[in-house]
Formats: structure tokens, C-alpha cells, sequence
């Protein structure tokens, strides 16, 4: 670190330097926006500024995004099927990583609306919402109910460090503060890649930046700690009062689905080589979870977002922490928006994809200075959250994210 580079700076003190300004950038913003005590606006007068059609849900038009992404996904893959015929060995090492690209694009799409099918937001009808939802969620190798489960007990208490379920932020007494684990390019951008290779599947197998339950907690087992929060299964039963609304059979119903898709993959490996299942289907499927990391990491992971403890939390501060950012026409569309209509997804998450881009700039204009946006591009995003998110403090009723070279 302490070698000379260009213009007369070690890399450590331009660290220093670019951490100062990081953090004037993050005192400068704070004071703007003022978290302590009661917002100046309520829930009922945010939703009073947006349009009422716009919270209104249409089957058809969900059923169209979905198909319009089946049928994109299918000309893909029917195309890949003619990539080994061709006689260039060089087009077929461009062609092949084109396909992982835009396939893996594609299916993240699909993801995204089966997410909200888990959310009740893809039409009026629970039984067509799950339904579908598990079909797609299924297909992507993720839990429908288990994790519909999971991810509603996150948007019920999203930025509460007792309560939140995924991205929960460290605290400064259990971060290592050695320049070995942060502060050096190389470290970081390995670090990056881990996350984006296992991140989504360690957190459905361990749980990895949720609670910390003291004992072995993933999204398979319906006796993990995710499914005995309070009101859990209680909730899940009013929804419907049937024995098969309870939150054991859900996460084996759930579970039943990955096993179809793994059988379905092993017949294909089994019928043609495991070479063709990589190539077809695991190598997209490791872009969409990468995807989701990307996603969700940037949606919860800034200096500017707020997290709360005890009575300073309630429903709408959580819901407002977090953050809007815009990839770029071409990626906010085949994402269907997930990226840069998250704030108001949170405060009113049964509002379909298509209606809450409309209702962004509503939403915007009545929050003010409390509505976060960022338009960096994802790259840089990525970096920047990674190298300055480390921890939060130890005690505190409004936190922040610091890091460990501020």
C-alpha cells in the first residue's frame, strides 16, 4: 500500500482521500432528509397522489409481458440450437456467451413477474397469481411459497435491523477492519464476483445476509426459524382457511417444484449430455442469479439508505429505504422496471410492473428530498456500494452504512 504511484499518491492515501469524500458526500445527504420522529407526509396522502387506475391489476396485460418474454426465450434457444453447426470455431465462442447474455436477460424478465405473482400483483385472482408464480419460480429453481413467504416478511419490515430478512447490514463490533478484507481493488472485485456467482444461492441455502437465527436456516425446510416468525403461518391461513394454506405444506409444495425441474434437467443431461443442460439452461440460469444479486444489492445497499431499530422503524420510513436507479432504457424494459420502480413496488407492492413506472414520477414529485434515486451506471454502482457498505453502528435508532477506510 504504500508504494508510489502515478502523480505522487500511494494508493493508500488516494483510498483515504476518495473515503473523505464518500463520507462528506453521505454527510451532506443525511441531514436533507430528516428520519427521526414522523415523516411530513402519510401513507394515505402518498397514495392519494398517484392516479387510482394505475393500482389497478390486469391479468391480460401481466399474462402479455410474460408470454412476449416466453416467446423471446424460446427463439433464443431455438437459435442456440444451430450455434454448434457452424463451421467457424471463433463464431461459435462469440455466439455462445451472446446466448448466456441475452437468454440469461430474458429469463431474469420472467423472474422478475413471477416475483409478482408473489406479490398478488399480476391479477386479481390468488389462485391464477400462485399459480403461475410457481410454474415460472419453479422452472428458475427458486421455492415459489417459500420464498413468497420470506420476501413479504422483508417488505413488511424492510430496513428494520430486528426484523428484515435479506441485506441485513453488519454491525461495526462484528466487521473485521484489516485492509486485507477491504480497501484493495483486486480484493473488492473478487469479493464482487463471489457475490454475484453464489450470492442468490447462498442466501436460499443459508440464509447468507439475512437474520442470524443461531441455527440452520434455508428456504427448503419448513421447520427453518424464516417460517416460525410470529403471525407467519397465521397469516398464510387467513388468506385462505384451508389446511393446505399452512406454511408446512406451502414450503413442501414449493419444494415439489424444484424437484420436477431437476428431473426435468436430469432426463435432458440423461437424453443428450450434461454438456447441453450447461449450455442451454445452467449458464443462463447463473446470469439471472447474478442479475438478482445485482438488482436487489443495489436496491438496499447505499450510504444514502436509512436503517432503523426499535420505535423509529415503522412501515413507510422502511419502505422509503431504498433506492431507484436507472440501467438504461434497454435494461429498465427487459426487466420490467424492477430497477427504477422499486420505491414505490415497496409502499404499494400489489401494483403491477407496468403501471409502477407510471406511478414513479407521481410518487416522486410528492416524496421530494426522501425519494432516492441514482443513475450511476451499474458497474460503477456495484463497486461503489461494495466498497463503501461494511457496517452499520452498534446501537443507534437511525443508522447508516460506514466503512472500514472512513
Amino acid at each position: 500500500y504504500q508504494r508510489r504511484v502515478h502523480g505522487g499518491f500511494t494508493l493508500a492515501s488516494s483510498m483515504k482521500e476518495a473515503a473523505k469524500r464518500r463520507a462528506t458526500q453521505q454527510a451532506k445527504a443525511a441531514p436533507e432528509r430528516e428520519y427521526e420522529g414522523q415523516l411530513p407526509f402519510t401513507l394515505k396522502e402518498l397514495r392519494d397522489a398517484i392516479p387510482a387506475e394505475l393500482f389497478q391489476r390486469s391479468l391480460f396485460w401481466s399474462s402479455a409481458y410474460l408470454l412476449l418474454d416466453v416467446v423471446i426465450a424460446c427463439a433464443f434457444f431455438y437459435a442456440a440450437t444451430y450455434i454448434d453447426t457452424l463451421s467457424s470455431t471463433l463464431l461459435r465462442y462469440i455466439l455462445w456467451p451472446t446466448y448466456w447474455y441475452f437468454q440469461g436477460l430474458v429469463m431474469t424478465g420472467m423472474w422478475v413477474i413471477a416475483h409478482e405473482c408473489g406479490h398478488q400483483a399480476f391479477s386479481d385472482y390468488r389462485a391464477v397469481n400462485d399459480a403461475v408464480g410457481w410454474v415460472f419460480h419453479s422452472f428458475l429453481l427458486v421455492p415459489y411459497h417459500s420464498w413468497r413467504i420470506s420476501h413479504g416478511m422483508h417488505h413488511k419490515h424492510n430496513a428494520q435491523m430486528e426484523m428484515d430478512q435479506v441485506f441485513v447490514p453488519p454491525v461495526e463490533s462484528k466487521v473485521s477492519r484489516k485492509p486485507l478484507l477491504w480497501g484493495n481493488p483486486i480484493k473488492n472485485a473478487a469479493g464482487i464476483s463471489v457475490m454475484l456467482i453464489a450470492g442468490w444461492l447462498a442466501y436460499l441455502i443459508s440464509n447468507t445476509s439475512g437474520q442470524d437465527y443461531g441455527k440452520r436456516t434455508n428456504h427448503f425446510e419448513p421447520k427453518s426459524p424464516i417460517f416460525q416468525l410470529p403471525g407467519v403461518d397465521e397469516n398464510e391461513r387467513r388468506l385462505k382457511k384451508l389446511w393446505y394454506r399452512s406454511v408446512n405444506f406451502l414450503v413442501l409444495v414449493s419444494d415439489f417444484g424444484l424437484v420436477i425441474t431437476l428431473a426435468a434437467l436430469a432426463y435432458c443431461a440423461y437424453q443428450w449430455s450434461f454438456l447441453h443442460v450447461v449450455k442451454y439452461y445452467l449458464v443462463p440460469y447463473m446470469i439471472v442469479n447474478a442479475w438478482l444479486v445485482i438488482i436487489t444489492f443495489l436496491q438496499h445497499t447505499d450510504i444514502t439508505v436509512p436503517h432503523f431499530r426499535g420505535a423509529e422503524w415503522n412501515f413507510m420510513k422502511g419502505a422509503l429505504a431504498t433506492v431507484d436507479r436507472d440501467y438504461g432504457t434497454f435494461f429498465n424494459v427487459a426487466l420490467h422496471h424492477i430497477n427504477d420502480s422499486h420505491v414505490v413496488h415497496h409502499l404499494f407492492s400489489t401494483m403491477p410492473h407496468y403501471n409502477a413506472v407510471k406511478a414513479t414520477p407521481y410518487l416522486k414529485k410528492a416524496l421530494g428530498q426522501y425519494y432516492l434515486f441514482d443513475d450511476t451506471s451499474i458497474t460503477k454502482s456495484v463497486y461503489k456500494s461494495w466498497a463503501d457498505c461494511h457496517f452499520v453502528d452498534d446501537d443507534g435508532l437511525v443508522i447508516f452504512y460506514r466503512s472500514t477506510h472512513a
